[in-house]
């Protein structure tokens, strides 16, 4: 198959449409997460006005005095919630030139008694910044309708897999992982590198980013080049992540993908959704169709990133290599040798 030069664009409101339209939808979809793994996506019915709202509080946050974002560096959270400091992230061993802020799902810390795993440490509160109380109101209403968008798409994958529509259901609907990044990549001027963030693929069920004007995202296509992914207004990129990869058997495909630092002078602000299943939840293995059934090339084998099944493990061996000085605060006892526990790998 020849390297596509751009990412096709899907209207999800086909999906709400006549019969026709739903077939049209789901074959399109079909196509895009099995031959790119990502996409623009359009009619997705998130409104406008909530759209400025999250990119202002974003921008606001960022203009924040140093000390009241580092009042909620990360660092202090072992839930891995809070802000970081461009350089500080990384991804296969690289900083990433970014500074960003972290929430997911707000959910009380799970008690810890023996037997309890590793992973349940993931659960917990996000911090919010004092000086802005808004942006907590505006980031809740974009994970919770970000995360009915996300369902939605979900539902669509399983139909255009043959599978019931619900078929993700049971790993999602007892507690998604609704992992939120407000992400600001500072111009080349002002960073130690180009890497905005290092190539690498996303671990849970999709994501859906919103960009601003200043482009920077690049896919990588079959034949190892680079397919930018420009900002198009009034949508997002959705891509595949690992969940659905392995789900599938690699049916559905999750991408590589990477971001160049802006030019000097300039910066690039993006607002990042990540739909995972729920922390205790399996990887389900579908029973595809025969002729699906032989298009799928089983997950990817990466050395560096080896999979799990068990949703909690594979996040948390993610969250402890992309920020290592969270990791030495706060679970210093998976880092020793002497735990003799099998160490996290890059992610």
């Amino acid at each position: 198959m020849p390297t596509p030069k751009t990412l096709p664009i899907l209207d999800i409101s086909k999906f709400d449409g006549s019969p026709e339209e739903r077939a049209a939808f789901l074959a399109e979809l079909g196509a895009a997460a099995r031959d790119v793994g990502f996409f623009y996506l359009t009619g997705h019915g998130v409104p406008d006005a909530l759209i400025r709202d999250i990119v202002a509080a974003s921008r606001q946050f960022f203009a924040l005095p140093d000390a009241e974002k580092l009042a909620i560096e990360m660092v202090n959270s072992p839930h891995f919630r809070g802000y970081t400091r461009a350089g500080l992230e990384v991804t296969r061993g690289q900083a990433d030139w970014r500074e960003q802020i972290d929430f997911s799902s707000e959910r009380e810390v799970l008690p810890r008694t023996p037997g309890t795993p590793d992973w349940a440490r993931l659960q917990g509160p996000n911090q919010w910044p004092a000086a802005l109380p808004e942006l907590k109101l505006t980031v809740l209403e974009w994970q919770r309708q970000l995360t009915d968008l996300g369902i939605r798409l979900l539902e669509a994958f399983a139909l255009a897999l043959r599978q019931d529509k619900d078929v993700f259901a049971p790993i999602y609907e007892t507690g998604a992982i609704q992992h939120i990044k407000l992400i600001r990549y500072p111009g080349r001027d002002a960073t130690g590198g180009d890497q905005g963030v290092g190539a690498h693929k996303d671990g849970g069920f999709l994501t859906l980013l919103l960009q601003d004007e200043q482009g920077g995202l690049q896919v990588e296509a079959d034949d190892g080049s680079w397919i930018d992914a420009p900002p198009i207004p009034g949508t997002f990129i959705v891509n595949i992540g690992e969940v659905l990869e392995m789900a599938s058997n690699g049916y559905l495909r999750a991408t590589v993908h990477r971001v160049v630092t802006p030019p000097a002078g300039k910066d690039r602000l993006s607002v990042a959704f990540f739909l995972g299943a729920a922390l205790d939840a399996h990887i389900p293995l579908l029973d595809l169709d025969a002729d699906l059934a032989a298009q799928a090339l089983g997950p990817t084998a990466d050395p560096l990133n080896p999979l799990f099944r068990e949703i909690g493990q594979n996040y948390l061996k993610g969250r402890l290599r992309s920020h290592p000085d969270v990791a030495q605060r706060h679970y210093a006892d998976l880092l020793d040798p002497a735990a003799k526990r099998e160490p996290a790998s890059a992610y």
